[in-house]
């Protein structure tokens, strides 16, 4: 493999591995203050075709990147008036976002557009430009969110506070601090990282949106968080090696290798799959997540 091709194989994978960073980052705040959240997937995926119908509508890529930011916190709103306000369980509340999300932008879909769930191609003016490199704002904004995601948990009082939220809430709660305030902040934090990348696959990434398109990026994006011990440095390290495997995956597809010849490519797609089963299967060592990650704050008394 020759210098320009390496280049392209890391810009590929640059692009590939932003939505999950995005996600990745999402559940890093959330699960951080003691809210699992499985709905990143369908979060994503609602601001996804939020961004693309806005965009077809209204001609501008910021019409689109606003829809799904609203659509996201929308979807944030619901799992934590379910999670922190009911003190529902958070993996079903996860779940059903997931799946809400998959049934709504069907159903949407095929009802505006009436093009197999898909939205109208988008013109140049309805997409993110690209910038610096041929990268678009989005790419270099999940960057910058990783060192700030980083200095915030580490530096500022409230990065520290919401820290405590996730491992002890009672001490925080005795602190005359509001467990269910830090909690509602994070996952609207998660909400905006989550309408970010949705808006990225349907505007940035793409040129409109396609049903699944998210095609469960969610979900590895929550093996990369695990992997990473909800350390932002690390998910930006496990979110590449994603997008690496991804793009390698697209350029092995047809290619034949020596010694096996032409690798399927139902094989080779499968391949992030694979490497998400492996991190959860915990073959890397185990992660242990916030103490409080899961368990619906009850004040005592």
């Amino acid at each position: 493999m020759d210098a320009l091709s390496i280049l392209a194989l890391a810009d590929s994978a640059l692009r590939l591995s932003i939505p999950l960073l995005f996600a990745c980052l999402a559940g890093l705040w959330s699960e951080r203050s003691g809210v699992v959240d499985i709905g990143l997937e369908g979060k994503m995926l609602a601001a996804a075709f939020a961004a693309a119908a806005a965009a077809s509508a209204f001609g501008t890529a910021a019409a689109g990147l606003l829809a799904a930011i609203v659509a996201a916190l929308a979807f944030a709103l619901l799992h934590g008036f379910a999670c922190i306000s009911q003190r529902g369980n958070q993996i079903v509340s996860g779940v059903a976002l997931n799946m809400l999300a998959a049934g709504l932008t069907a159903v949407l879909g095929h009802a505006w557009y009436g093009e197999g769930g898909r939205t109208p191609p988008l013109d140049a003016a309805a997409r993110i430009p690209d910038l610096l490199f041929g990268h678009s704002l989005l790419v270099y904004l999940a960057l910058a969110a990783v060192p700030l995601t980083a200095f915030v948990m580490a530096k500022t009082r409230f990065g520290l506070r919401l820290r405590a939220v996730g491992e002890n809430p009672a001490a925080v709660d005795t602190a005359g601090v509001s467990v269910a305030g830090l909690r509602y902040a994070a996952v609207l934090i998660g909400g905006v990282l989550c309408g970010l990348g949705g808006a990225y696959l349907a505007i940035a990434l793409s040129a409109g949106f396609i049903p699944n398109m998210t095609a469960g990026k969610g979900f590895i994006a929550l093996a990369a968080l695990i992997f990473a011990r909800w350390r932002p440095f690390a998910a930006l390290g496990t979110c590449l090696l994603f997008g690496l495997l991804d793009a390698a995956a697209i350029r092995l597809q047809g290619v034949a290798l020596p010694g096996l010849g032409e690798v399927p490519v139902q094989a080779v797609q499968a391949l992030p799959y694979v490497m998400t089963v492996i991190l959860l299967a915990g073959f890397f060592g185990r992660a242990i997540p916030p103490r409080a990650s899961g368990i619906p704050y009850v004040k005592e008394g």
